[in-house]
């Protein structure tokens, strides 16, 4: 019984540095890759438009989604002094589609929603933050530009996968957050649309500019 036990911690012992070895490994495989993607990502960089997409949700009163899109955009990422990164982000309000729905795109266009004659862009100016965001996920908080109005805004950025050795740029980089349009001035039809406006974006960025 002696020997069993013995041999039974001897056991414990070895499972426990095998776990600690892998352990450690992996640490050390998510630390490399970070290294890496901190040096890929030392200069600035433009949104893939071919590979992003910037989305929203709204939703009628009866339960009703309606998936939109903005395919007209751009963005960049700017590298700050102090290695903290911060995007910038312009979407055309002419551009706006309701996805099988050409009468809510024309509405969503319009004076009542996002006016785009008037209002031609949306604009978002992030705050500074680390560059390691984009691996762990978290808020996003930023100034947002709609309609006339400016407010601070968050967003939320989804983890990264471990095995995405470079978020945005092997991966889409997921990214959401919900605004009340009522705040920016878009009252209108609030008797059949849900005031949430809820972003869906998916980015992708393009090779680093010296």
């Amino acid at each position: 019984m002696r020997r069993s036990s013995r041999g039974s911690r001897g056991s414990t012992r070895s499972g426990g540095r095998e776990a600690l070895s892998v352990f450690g490994r992996v640490i050390a495989t998510g630390a490399c890759a970070c290294v890496a993607f901190v040096a890929w990502v030392a200069n600035a960089q433009d949104f893939d438009r071919a590979r992003s997409r910037i989305g929203f949700e709204l939703q009628t009163r009866w339960g009703q989604r309606l998936e939109g899109v903005f395919p007209d955009f751009e963005g960049d990422v700017e590298v700050l002094p102090d290695g903290r990164h911060r995007v910038r982000m312009t979407l055309r309000t002419a551009s706006v589609e309701i996805i099988g729905h050409p009468n809510y795109t024309s509405f969503s266009r319009g004076d009542g929603f996002f006016a785009a004659e008037r209002y031609p862009q949306v604009s978002f100016l992030s705050d500074p933050y680390p560059v390691a965001l984009l691996r762990q996920g978290g808020p996003l908080h930023g100034v947002l530009e709609m309609h006339g109005v400016r407010r601070r805004q968050a967003f939320t950025i989804a983890p990264t996968p471990m095995e995405c050795a470079r978020p945005a740029y092997d991966c889409d980089l997921q990214v959401e957050g919900s605004v009340r349009r009522g705040d920016y001035g878009i009252d209108a039809w609030q008797i059949a649309v849900r005031d949430r406006v809820r972003f869906l974006l998916r980015v992708r960025l393009g090779e680093a500019r010296g």
